[in-house]
């Protein structure tokens, strides 16, 4: 994952210690023919995942999804809702860097765009059936099954 230069500099100024930081999580899906979501393989991890990002500071939630979007798949969304808001557990990197992080995971409208690798933070791009996703954490699993459902209001927790 590219670290945005804001983090960057904290990092400069506070090492290690845990940064409180804001994210998002794009949950993308397309209707036509079928339904299905896009997904993306960390380069680093290997993970599967939805097209996750860290908010800069000035942006907004779904301008960082639709950023997340292009920068990460190559493709354009619409925002249709918030799904979840949530905390994630502290977290401690490789480099010994932790942070933590206030998700907000929004369902997202494909609109147009050849879904490919578009940077270096992505191994694969694909579209999946819901029924058919492939190998990946619970969380995520979680975040996907949420955005699909037809409950309308904002969970948090």
């Amino acid at each position: 994952m590219t670290t945005p230069d804001f983090v960057l500099r904290l990092r400069e100024q506070v090492g290690t210690e845990l940064l409180w930081l804001t994210g998002v999580t794009a949950v993308i899906v397309r209707e036509d023919p079928v339904r299905q979501v896009l997904l993306v393989r960390r380069a680093d991890t290997g993970a599967w995942t939805a097209v996750t990002g860290i908010i800069d500071p000035g942006e907004t939630v779904a301008g960082t999804a639709r950023r997340e979007a292009l920068e990460e798949a190559g493709v354009e969304i619409e925002v249709e809702r918030v799904v979840w808001l949530h905390t994630l557990p502290p977290m401690e990197y490789p480099n010994g860097d932790r942070a933590q992080y206030l998700d907000h995971v929004l369902r997202a409208r494909y609109v147009s765009g050849e879904a490919h690798v578009a940077d270096d933070e992505s191994s694969e791009v694909g579209w999946f059936a819901p029924d058919a996703l492939p190998p990946m954490s619970a969380e995520h699993r979680e975040r996907i099954s949420r955005a699909l459902s037809d409950e309308t209001a904002c969970a948090f927790d």
